[in-house]
């Protein structure tokens, strides 16, 4: 493609104490890209999260929203920057003492000067979106996990994001709602024309919504190409998270499923 990249990860190194967490990442998603991410516990997929967010800074190597440097923003530019994009969490990580319409009203609210009008008509629109109307003046403790995921996705769309980031958007969810979910980030990327990067371990949910996928393993991105191709990968690593047997190159000694996951 000679567009210009959306998100440009070039040439990053992280590294957690002693551990190499990244090790001369190269990856670049375009505007309308599903990209999951797949790998191990541990292996740094929600890290590279951390870095697009400029939440973390890479020992080595740039990271790039279109011409922007990330990690040499100010923080106001940062703070803009990071309104441009929507995050939804693993836990929904929603207010517990919020209701939903607050927690959707509360970065719209920090981040731009919008009449309260307009922001109870984008908290309206965005739970349509979800299926969740009629839950403003609910908590989230009243709330499945299901819907509570729902309700973050459509917190994450408030301020009408250019690129939406989900980490581990399916887990502890059963397989019903896991494909709701799916489904959700298939339709809202294709209405919106919004981006989306999708950390996940979980093949169903991975093959269901990724336009492309890229596997990381020790460090290093070692697949990265359509899901068809992803599935038929002669790499043995792939090959074995695909298929999930114990049988294979990867190693059996549990990975530190910390924050570098």
């Amino acid at each position: 493609m000679s567009e210009t990249p959306l998100v440009h990860l070039e040439n990053i190194v992280v590294r957690l104490g002693d551990k190499m967490v990244l090790d001369e990442i190269n990856l670049k998603v375009f505007t309308g890209d599903r990209l999951v991410i797949l790998g191990q516990s541990g292996s740094g997929k929600s890290t590279m999260l951390r870095l697009i967010l400029g939440i973390l800074r890479p020992i080595s190597g740039v990271v790039r929203y279109r011409r922007l440097q990330v990690q040499k923003l100010s923080r106001s530019k940062l703070n803009l920057f990071r309104s441009r994009v929507g995050m939804v969490y693993q836990d929904s990580a929603l207010i517990s003492s919020m209701t939903v319409r607050e927690n959707l009203a509360l970065p719209v609210e920090e981040l731009s000067r919008k009449p309260r009008k307009e922001i109870n008509a984008l908290i309206k629109e965005n739970l349509e979106m979800v299926g969740m109307s009629g839950t403003e003046e609910k908590l989230p403790s009243e709330l499945s996990g299901g819907m509570r995921k729902r309700v973050s996705l459509a917190r994450a769309m408030m301020m009408q994001p250019e690129l939406i980031l989900f980490d581990e958007p399916t887990a502890g969810l059963d397989p019903v709602i896991s494909s709701v979910i799916d489904e959700l980030m298939i339709n809202l990327s294709g209405k919106t024309n919004t981006t989306s990067i999708i950390v996940t371990h979980e093949m169903d949910s991975a093959f269901k919504v990724a336009t492309r996928m890229a596997m990381l393993y020790q460090g290093k991105i070692i697949e990265e190409t359509t899901p068809d191709r992803f599935r038929a990968s002669a790499n043995p690593v792939v090959r074995q998270f695909v298929t999930g047997t114990t049988e294979g190159p990867i190693t059996k000694t549990p990975l530190n499923a910390d924050s570098s996951k």
